[in-house]
């Protein structure tokens, strides 16, 4: 078995490291060679000795090169002098040596061509076989496999291929350029590098029968490149400009040699035969600098998308927006998922000229706003590689006002009484965040930019006059709704604490009003990170149609990537084993959509209207799923299920809510212990030397709150991550100030029928079947999750048998006891010489 963070190296079956970075950019590139270029793994072998002598005069200089290319498969053939073609050295992202390295290999070898890249960035070496000189700068590309030097400008647009790795490439091209090149600016580099992508495109589907313009022959000078990329871009600019994509007086400004580097890093590859999800990951390189993250825009991953769009079902002939488009993901995954649709439609399939119909859907059905301009171009080239439709993106804010929309944008979406065009169908994530507000003066102009209170008259919440700084979210779902057809369709992501919130309740009021919540689909908090840490859901409604008796839900745990955006695999819980399989549940949630009432379901259900609890929307909050396995846990395990709310209502337990914060100047200056959430560790409260509080800022925080006890248990139900954490507290603790988001139960009875005492108790919190209800009942507020009082639903796992109880009481009693008589002595300790801090 393979170690820990091992895998069998992609050429030679060698287990290799992947933890090391070098190896991770060795392992991308070993497969580059063989998808893009056709090199067999055979053909290559790692760690491989080079002689720095000739063959004529060996030295006893040795060192290992990282990646060696040989002319056959067959190693026996192998020689250092005459089989090797070609020599790759990787290295970790931050360091930039080992150029002259690779220099050395080639000199000392028959490698014809080298490649330098730390997977960030790449340069191509060439040796002049006459005259032995390593050139830099000379070539732009190596060559295929069975293909010579002059053979790689020689290309036609038949032999070029689809882009396996293109996200790898663009990011590549970037950060090369970046490094290298003129433009100082990185958001300036995305721009330039989109113009040569859209010449790429042009250059392929305008001119399909003549060779390509977008090349680069063997020792071609770079000025004679960029000349001819430079009249393909006066082509995109003849078309484009009405769009408002590009200025007449655009023009590339990349240096020469930066133009000939870029084009010999695209020219083999044909964009337009290029998977639309490798498209789609590619172009959100260029998205993601500064561009788009200071903005709360963040890509839709393509998972969510899927299954908007499995829930939607757009049609042909329908007219579908995406008012905040990106790149463009929603319109592309809608236009192909019609295209599908057109292709088993009698009124489509058979046509003659359908390909020609399915371009003429693209451009009359399918529109995007977006206010990035750079959004716009990435979206306008992506729906160009797919099939067009490129023609109803345009640049606007689509929080302005109708009398606001200029150019194109007024066109398409304005009529002539200056209101907005209806819709069909609008798939969207808005650009999400509290740091991004519309100010009041814009936000007021929208019934969701005021304040509003509840009335319990007419049992809804009415405006009030003042308008109010607003998060974009919430005006985008008003906007949204003023753009659909009554009985038409949105989908959209949006935080989870419009769902459940109080503060927030007035904006699932104005949702659900004469709407028709058709499916909430719960997406994991990793949905949006490393880039967003907000916990999001998908809604999925009908405009002015009733609600319907049941409401499609969802669950999704894992989504194909985990916080830091690496792939997530399952865990095999009963070998204790990650897995191969990419943890996604979204997938099963799109097969199990086609019956949702299905009892066999694991992820998807229905839930009747009647049965929502408390105004929450929260899919997990419904998933019996989980609910049934700990019941059944718990059955095999001869525990029976307590409400702690019955424990409640049956006198047995109190409850009392914690203090407050006390001000941070306040903090460190006193003696009495402030205690938060992360100071509740180890089954007892941790007292922080740089929170003790004077005494008299204490009284007055605390107020008329609960005075403490010995044998009080702590409970914590706000946090970022140890909500349900707990701690018994000792007659040393009892003097302490509490955060608001811990609460405090206390056993009033101890003669009781469940044998609940503080020390049975604590172990009944921290059971693990107490523990997994915590998903069903965590609710985020936007990136904060809080547990509310939702902590009365739990079930605590009882033990049937009273001699279990009584003996798991004397252990724990036995644990306490020794956790505070070691509080007595660091007490004395303190008391007789003198005050400790840590």
């Amino acid at each position: 078995m393979l170690k820990d963070g091992y895998v069998y190296d992609l050429a030679t079956k060698k287990p290799v490291d992947l933890r090391k970075p070098e190896e991770k950019i060795r392992q991308e590139y070993e497969k580059i060679l063989n998808e893009d270029y056709g090199y067999a793994f055979e053909q290559m072998d790692i760690e491989v000795p080079i002689n720095r002598g000739s063959s004529s005069k060996p030295k006893n200089d040795i060192d290992y090169a990282d990646i060696v290319i040989y002319k056959s498969n067959d190693d026996k053939k192998r020689d250092q002098y005459s089989d090797i073609i070609g020599i790759v050295e990787t290295k970790r992202p931050e360091r930039r040596d080992g150029i002259k390295q690779l220099m050395s290999y080639m000199s000392a070898a028959s490698s014809q061509w080298g490649v330098w890249t730390n997977g960030q960035e790449i340069e191509y070496l060439y040796k002049d076989l006459k005259t032995g000189e390593i050139k830099r700068d000379f070539i732009f590309q190596i060559p295929a496999k069975g293909e010579s030097f002059e053979e790689i400008g020689r290309i036609t647009k038949k032999t070029l291929i689809p882009a396996n790795n293109l996200k790898i490439i663009f990011r590549r091209m970037l950060n090369t350029l970046y490094t290298n090149t003129n433009i100082s600016r990185r958001e300036k580099l995305g721009n330039e590098l989109i113009r040569i992508i859209f010449c790429k495109i042009w250059d392929e589907r305008y001119y399909p029968e003549s060779p390509p313009k977008f090349r680069i022959g063997f020792k071609e000078e770079p000025e004679e490149v960029k000349s001819r990329i430079a009249e393909l871009f006066e082509s995109v600019k003849a078309e484009l400009t009405g769009d408002g994509v590009f200025d007449e007086t655009e023009e590339i400004k990349l240096d020469a040699k930066s133009v000939a580097y870029a084009v010999g890093e695209l020219e083999r590859y044909s964009l337009l035969k290029t998977n639309k999800d490798v498209a789609g990951d590619a172009f959100e390189v260029f998205a993601e600098s500064k561009l788009v993250g200071e903005k709360g825009e963040f890509f839709t991953p393509r998972e969510v998308v899927k299954t908007a769009i499995e829930i939607v079902k757009p049609q042909p002939e329908q007219k579908i927006l995406d008012p905040a488009c990106g790149s463009g993901g929603f319109l592309i995954y809608a236009l192909e998922y019609v295209w599908e649709t057109m292709k088993k439609s009698r009124k489509y399939r058979g046509s003659s000229n359908f390909d020609e119909i399915k371009k003429q859907v693209a451009e009359k059905y399918f529109f995007g706003i977006d206010k990035e301009i750079d959004l716009v171009k990435i979206a306008k080239a992506y729906m160009a590689i797919v099939g067009d439709g490129r023609g109803g993106i345009v640049q606007q804010n689509t929080l302005h006002a109708p009398e606001d929309f200029d150019g194109k944008a007024k066109d398409i979406f304005v009529n002539d009484k200056k209101k907005f065009n209806k819709f069909d169908v609008i798939l969207t994530n808005p650009p999400f965040g509290g740091k991004i507000k519309v100010l009041k003066s814009d936000a007021e102009k929208f019934v969701l930019g005021h304040t509003h209170s509840w009335n319990s008259e007419i049992g809804s919440f009415v405006i009030k006059e003042d308008g109010k700084d607003t998060e974009p979210q919430v005006l985008f779902i008003e906007r949204c709704l003023e753009m659909l057809e009554t009985k038409g369709t949105l989908a959209i992501v949006l935080p989870e604490t419009y769902f459940h919130g109080i503060r927030s309740a007035y904006v699932l009021d104005f949702i659900r009003k004469n709407n028709n919540i058709v499916a909430v689909v719960d997406l994991t908090i990793d949905t949006f990170k490393p880039h967003n840490n907000a916990k999001t859901l998908l809604l999925v409604l009908q405009k002015g149609v009733p609600q319907q008796e049941q409401i499609i839900m969802a669950v999704a745990e894992g989504i194909g990537h985990d916080a830091l955006g690496r792939t997530l695999y399952r865990y095999d819980y009963v070998n204790q084993k990650i897995t191969n399989e990419v943890w996604d549940d979204t997938k099963i949630i799109r097969d199990e959509l086609k019956d949702p009432s299905n009892p066999k379901n694991q992820n998807v259900f229905l839930v009747n209207t009647k049965d929502i609890r408390n105004n929450v929307f929260v899919p997990r909050y419904y998933w019996r799923r989980r609910t049934k396995e700990l019941e059944a846990a718990a059955k095999k395990q001869d525990l029976k299920f307590v409400r702690v709310s019955e424990l409640i209502q049956d006198g047995i337990l109190e409850h009392y809510d914690g203090h407050g914060s006390p001000e941070g100047q306040h903090k460190g200056k006193g003696d009495v212990p402030y205690v938060r959430v992360a100071d509740i560790v180890n089954w007892e409260p941790y007292y922080n030397p740089s929170a003790l509080i004077p005494h008299s800022v204490y009284l007055e925080v605390k107020g008329n709150g609960v005075d403490l006890k010995e044998k009080d248990i702590l409970y914590v139900r706000r946090g970022s991550y140890r909500i349900g954490s707990v701690a018994l507290i000792s007659k040393y603790d009892t003097d302490v100030l509490l955060a608001r988001e811990i609460s405090v139960f206390r056993v009033l009875n101890e003669k009781n029928d469940y044998g609940i005492n503080p020390y049975y108790l604590m172990y009944l919190f921290s059971h693990n079947l107490t523990q997994q209800q915590l998903y069903n009942m965590k609710f985020y507020e936007t990136t904060y999750p809080n547990l509310g009082r939702r902590w009365e639903e739990l079930y605590l796992p009882i033990a049937n048998d009273p001699k279990q109880r009584a003996k798991i009481t004397a252990q724990m009693k036995e644990i306490f006891d020794k956790k505070f008589e070691a509080k007595r002595v660091i007490h004395e300790l303190k008391n007789t010489f003198g005050d400790l801090v840590t």
